[in-house]
Formats: C-alpha cells, sequence, structure tokens
C-alpha cells in the first residue's frame, strides 16, 4: 500500500506545500518518479483536486513515486499567482526537489488543466524530465506551447466534451505536436472528467507500465 509524506520543498518565495506518494517498495534508487501539476490556482484548483490524485494514484500505483504540490499562493505555499510565469518556476523548483530526492531517476511531468498548460513546456524544456501527461489540455481557452521539437514520450487524455479544450483546437494544437505522441479521447466527458476517473486512472497507468517497459530493454 503506497504511504504520503507531507512535504515543504524550499522556493525563491518561500516554500512549495507538497504530498509525496510513495510505492511501497520506493527507495532513492528509483528508476522512476514524476512530478504533478494542479488546475487554475484562481478557480480553486488545488492538489487536491480529483483528477490531480487520480494521476498521482495511477503513475505510484505504476511504481513511481508521485509528487503533488500547490503553486504559489495555493494552500500553504507561500507567494502570489503570477500569471504562469512564476508557477513555471515553481514546477522547476518541484523537479529538481525530485530529483535530489532520487537521483537516479527518469522523472515524469503530468498536468491537468492550468497544470498542463505550465508543466508540458517545462518538462519538454527540463533535461531531467523523459516524459509527459496531459489530461484536460486546456487548448481552448490558453495558449498551448507547441511542443513541435518535444522529442520525450507524450500522452494526452481529454473528454471529446471538454469546454476547455474542444475537439478542433485540440485535434489542431496535437497535429504540431512531435512523436512520439498518444491521444486518448474519452467519449461524452467533460474536462473534469467526472464521470471517467476509473478510465483515466487505467489509460495512465498502462501508459506509464509501457513506458517502464520500454525504458527496461
Amino acid at each position: 500500500m503506497a504511504s504520503i509524506e507531507s512535504i515543504d520543498i524550499p522556493a525563491a518565495h518561500g516554500r512549495l506545500e507538497a504530498l509525496l506518494r510513495l510505492p511501497d517498495d520506493a527507495n532513492e534508487a528509483c528508476a522512476w518518479a514524476s512530478v504533478i501539476c494542479h488546475p487554475h490556482p484562481l478557480g480553486q484548483g488545488t492538489m487536491h483536486n480529483k483528477v490531480v490524485f487520480t494521476l498521482a494514484k495511477a503513475i505510484s500505483n505504476a511504481g513511481a513515486p508521485a509528487l503533488r504540490f500547490n503553486f504559489r499562493g495555493v494552500g500553504r505555499s507561500t507567494g502570489v499567482y503570477d500569471e504562469g510565469a512564476g508557477e513555471s518556476e515553481d514546477v522547476e523548483t518541484a523537479i529538481a526537489w525530485l530529483g535530489q530526492r532520487f537521483p537516479r531517476a527518469g522523472i515524469i511531468v503530468a498536468g491537468f488543466s492550468f497544470g498542463a498548460w505550465v508543466g508540458l513546456p517545462v518538462g519538454c524544456r527540463n533535461s531531467r524530465i523523459h516524459a509527459l501527461i496531459g489530461a484536460g489540455v486546456p487548448t481552448g481557452t490558453l495558449p498551448m506551447a507547441p511542443l513541435d521539437t518535444c522529442a520525450k514520450p507524450k500522452f494526452i487524455v481529454q473528454g471529446s466534451r471538454d469546454e476547455y479544450g474542444p475537439p478542433e483546437p485540440l485535434a489542431l494544437w496535437f497535429q504540431g505536436v512531435s512523436e512520439p505522441k498518444s491521444l486518448l479521447i474519452i467519449p461524452d466527458e467533460s474536462h473534469f472528467f467526472q464521470r471517467s476517473l476509473p478510465i483515466l486512472e487505467s489509460a495512465v497507468l498502462q501508459w506509464v507500465q509501457d513506458l517502464m517497459a520500454a525504458g527496461a530493454d
């Protein structure tokens, strides 16, 4: 059974409040670990969001420690909302902390909604990141980075009725994303995956297990 550690990650603005979910056999020699980014702070997004929790659960059940954290100004994290620029720095801070905790790990960055908008570009340019997961990518409301030169494995999960990332802008954006990439559209589902959290969990679990298996070859 997974265990949870409550952590304060030192940051330039003070601290990031975080939770680290550890699989049973996790240790400092883990081959994989992950950082999960939450939805929009101004929309009451936190690391306790159900989609964020589901992503962390799926990745940790695959065998990789999963770090959720609150962006600046959320929960006990210090600082104030910074329209994505400061939040990108927060992702970098979380990655650096996780890399020190698990120095041999290939790190996955996962994000839901605003967390995908911030986390995916950071993951592409950070050399410690080996793979990316986006859920509810907000292609209809935020200017998503093109990810057209990012050669890291990418998995996108979207509801077919996502009001913040509807089919047409999502398809246009995804077409420009470089390989390797995978896309799962869940039929009749909205942005928040209210009816499909088990489907999301199963899909992410399988994708991460396949990623790990490929890395072990």
